[in-house]
């Protein structure tokens, strides 16, 4: 006899296993500590906080000035944990029996974990040896009634690329009675929305999350944009005060103080193109096109040289265990420290 569902059996818990080394180049977060950056003005906001409560105020002013930032109303926003929570409440508000999703392969690793998480299949399309993909075979797949919802990252994780624009207009256009997410994580490093489309598709969803541009992956912050109606559905199976009180007076100081770390993502797609230009100047090694915080790249002796740096206490992610990307390794681009140290240590290495 068992308690939980069938499909369950046999399924790990969801766990980010990385190397915790003190240079951490393998989750793509910010060398930029937000509280330090916005101290003060957090601070100052908690004295008007109390958590004894479960309403606040500052529920209502972080909603309105999130909408300002993105330019769209209030009522096109869901405000949640992280992009992770948006998509476990997303693939449970899509899910029905028979129902199935479908993505590209590689692509954000934990949309297989949540929609595992909430008992949705879904089907993947590999990419191709450039990255790219056929439309025409993914609109086959999709062409299934039982296909829900349409996942397309872009730029993408971890290859880092961006589709063509016509391509995923194209794909979104196909069939106006089929969700398609658009995840925009690294929308602030690559200035490629499809926030401007959202008026012509009402079926479009849009995914970010303050753990990248604004350096904020442990705050947890996140939000999905969509027309008036999605978000309406997605609501019915949303907590109630799903998002702490803290959390949102921090993601509203971070607001405030917006230009910080906007000011810093510049720094750091500088700091990519020149880790990226470092990096190609070692022969054995392929460095793919990013429009991210990180870089992609191939080396045959990937598995030796992540091994070396683990040694010298720094933590890549190897993602080689996909036929397209083999013996690749992604790198967080850091400060110029980091990277420095980064490419010192490859430099040793291949000696």
């Amino acid at each position: 006899m068992s308690f939980f569902r069938k499909d369950l059996v046999g399924k790990k818990p969801v766990v980010v296993d990385v190397p915790h080394k003190k240079v951490m180049m393998c989750l793509n977060e910010s060398s930029l500590d937000p509280y330090q950056a916005v101290k003060s003005e957090f601070l100052e906001l908690m004295e008007n906080i109390h958590l004894n409560r479960y309403y606040s105020w500052i529920t209502a002013t972080l909603k309105k000035e999130l909408a300002a930032y993105v330019e769209v109303t209030q009522d096109m926003i869901i405000m949640g944990n992280g992009a992770d929570e948006l998509l476990y409440y997303l693939f449970l508000a899509v899910n029905d029996p028979q129902a199935f999703a479908l993505t590209l392969s590689p692509s954000y690793f934990d949309y297989l974990s949540y929609c595992q998480a909430v008992g949705l299949p879904l089907k993947m399309l590999p990419l191709e040896k450039d990255f790219s993909f056929s439309t025409a075979r993914f609109l086959e797949m999709a062409a299934d009634s039982a296909c829900k919802l349409l996942i397309l990252c872009n730029p993408n994780n971890p290859t880092g690329n961006l589709f063509p624009q016509e391509q995923l207009e194209e794909i979104i256009a196909a069939d106006k009675e089929r969700l398609v997410l658009i995840d925009e994580t690294y929308f602030e490093f690559s200035g490629v929305s499809w926030l401007p489309k959202l008026a012509r598709y009402p079926n479009l969803i849009i995914l970010r999350t303050f753990s990248k541009a604004f350096s904020a992956a442990g705050l947890r912050f996140g939000y999905l944009v969509a027309g008036t109606k999605v978000i309406s559905e997605i609501r019915k199976v949303v907590t109630a005060f799903n998002l702490s009180i803290l959390s949102q007076t921090m993601a509203l100081a971070i607001l405030h103080n917006k230009a910080i770390f906007l000011q810093h993502n510049q720094s750091i797609v500088t700091e990519r193109e020149r880790l990226a230009n470092e990096l190609r100047k070692f022969p054995e090694i392929t460095v793919f096109p990013s429009s991210t915080n990180f870089i992609l790249f191939r080396y045959q002796k990937s598995v030796d040289l992540f091994t070396y740096l683990i040694a010298c206490d720094i933590a890549l992610r190897d993602v080689g265990s996909f036929e397209v990307l083999e013996n690749c390794l992604r790198v967080t681009v850091g400060n110029m420290k980091e990277n420095d140290m980064f490419i010192s240590r490859i430099m040793r290495f291949m000696k």
